[in-house]
């Protein structure tokens, strides 16, 4: 059985997604009408958008794990620092990127919104 709080479970069913390049497990962890916004650009996606740049980022950075996962539990969500890491297939370096990630959960137990703030200068080496 699972003790860990509902809200980190959402949030280890995303890294796990992450980790295996697999998006199919998005649409049951997000409302259906779920947002997603980045700081570097601004711009918010729905969950199917988010689940073709979560693929993209399987293609060109291999053996992603996050660590130093840093979690604190609000009323209504859950806020989650932590290291993406991998190896740009390209290039073969490793790469790294800082994020924090504020999520919102709706009445459903299902993620609403996810606001992610990322180093905008690590995550170029996620793509180059």
């Amino acid at each position: 059985m699972n003790d860990r709080h509902p809200h980190v479970q959402l949030l280890d069913r995303i890294i796990a997604a992450a980790e295996a390049g697999d998006p199919t497990d998005l649409a049951e962890i997000y409302a259906p009408d779920g947002v997603i916004w980045h700081n570097h650009d601004g711009v918010e996606q729905t969950v199917e958008e988010n689940a073709r740049v979560l693929t993209g980022i399987a293609k060109r950075v291999t053996d992603r794990r996050y660590t130093d996962r840093r979690i604190q539990l609000f009323d209504g969500g859950v806020v989650q620092q932590h290291v993406l890491r991998g190896t740009n297939v390209r290039s073969g370096e490793p790469v790294e990127l800082h994020a924090c990630v504020v999520v919102t959960v709706n009445e459903d137990g299902r993620i609403a919104r996810l606001d992610e703030y990322i180093d905008s200068a690590e995550a170029a080496r996620f793509s180059g």
